[in-house]
């Protein structure tokens, strides 16, 4: 049983990795918090619904399509609602970015209604038997997409031309400017690859759940969020050890405490990371000299 619970924790914490790891890649180098980015994941979703259910496309044009479609909207939620107000307080973009998330939430209620629709089947892996124990097919998919994404994204910051434009970017985005590095297009990337990874993480939490709703995106999003600042925002590694741990927590606190504390007790090791080491388990200390 614990080794069940154990491997569904991982599973679901890799849920919240793929989503942290758009968060991180967003603060990190635009030095953004996109509170919208859990409601892509759900727009993500309702898309593989529409294109395999309602459209009868095969399931990898439906993924395709999901993550076409989430690129174009994070780059455009980027360019409206993001980019005016780059050089204004923090607390602008966050409240904006809480107005963009309740527009999709409303948007689709409109559109869908209030009751969650059936995710289809697009993963066919079947379950591995280790004695009495038994790894369902999407767990294992869920795993290994997700250490191949944090392997991508870290190589492609380290080695590409662009993952070191966003590495400066992120360092300072005025010296960047001066050193030819087009700071719009570097921030759209970064937007158009925290969404793709939204469609991703949506594709999953719908083959793991089974229904998509309208507000399917705020628990997970704010809980990424959570793994991401528990991991260390910003840091790629971070974001994946933090939905990883996260994912555990929850999963094990439903097991053998209450499964009504579970989120009470996941928030609470939050706090308890932040007062030990503010920055995360790998975030580091930044001096601003003055």
């Amino acid at each position: 049983n614990f080794l069940s619970n154990l491997i569904s924790g991982l599973s679901l914490g890799s849920i919240y990795a793929l989503i942290a790891l758009g968060y991180t890649m967003v603060y990190g180098i635009a030095k953004m918090l996109n509170f919208a980015h859990g409601d892509v994941i759900m727009v993500g979703a309702f898309t593989v619904i529409v294109a395999v259910n309602s459209m009868g496309l095969p399931a990898v044009l439906g993924i395709l399509l999901s993550v076409l479609i989430c690129v174009v909207m994070g780059v455009t939620i980027e360019r409206i609602a993001y980019k005016p107000l780059r050089s204004s307080p923090p607390l602008s973009v966050l409240i904006t970015a809480i107005g963009v998330s309740y527009f999709l939430q409303s948007l689709a209620l409109l559109i869908f209604g209030s009751t969650q629709k059936s995710f289809p089947k697009v993963f066919n892996m079947a379950p591995v038997h280790l004695g009495e124990l038994t790894i369902k097919g999407e767990s294992i998919e869920t795993l290994a997409v997700t250490t191949i994404i944090m392997i991508g994204l870290t190589m492609f910051i380290g080695k590409t031309k662009m993952g070191k434009a966003m590495r400066a970017v992120s360092e300072d985005r005025a010296a960047a400017e001066l050193m030819g590095i087009s700071v719009n297009r570097t921030i759209t990337v970064t937007f158009a690859i925290g969404s793709a990874l939204a469609s991703v993480a949506g594709l999953f939490f719908g083959a793991t759940y089974g229904f998509i709703g309208p507000y399917s995106g705020s628990m997970p999003g704010i809980k990424a969020f959570v793994a991401a600042v528990f991991g260390g925002i910003g840091s790629i590694p971070g974001a994946m050890i933090g939905g990883l741990v996260l994912g555990v927590i929850e999963i094990l606190s439903r097991a053998y405490i209450s499964s009504q504390l579970s989120d009470a007790i996941v928030f609470s090791v939050l706090i308890i990371v932040l007062l030990v080491k503010p920055t995360g388990l790998f975030g580091k200390v930044i001096q601003e000299k003055v």
